[in-house]
């Protein structure tokens, strides 16, 4: 097996400072990245905006005048007599019959279609 080295790269001077810099002071890496979320959080804060007072303008109130539109229009609703009318109705239903229809040419009653050999 190979023996890895304890030092597998060459450190420049330069990377030697920035490695330094970062370990005295840590809020140089994390700083910018903490500036751009909560700036972009901001910046996005007029797009959120819109799209509530999108979702409010569906949702709005209606007017009185629509309501009363809408009052006038309404019948009294009664369990018992929605009951007795649905049921009316699918006892209505009930005298149907099954039909058959003709079956294409060449197709048999039971069974599998012919096949052609």
């Amino acid at each position: 097996m190979a023996v890895f080295s304890s030092r597998p790269y060459r450190r420049s001077p330069q990377s030697a400072a920035v490695n330094r810099m970062l370990r005295k002071y840590p809020i140089l890496f994390g700083g910018p990245f903490i500036a751009i979320v909560v700036g972009a959080s901001f910046a996005l804060e007029t797009f959120t905006q819109t799209k509530y007072d999108l979702q409010n303008q569906k949702n709005q109130q209606m007017a009185p005048e629509e309501e009363q539109r809408l009052n006038l229009r309404r019948r009294n609703f009664d369990k018992r007599e929605e009951y007795f009318r649905l049921s009316a109705q699918s006892d209505a239903d009930e005298e149907w019959e099954p039909r058959r229809i003709a079956r294409p040419a060449g197709t048999p009653e039971w069974g599998l279609p012919p096949t052609s050999s």
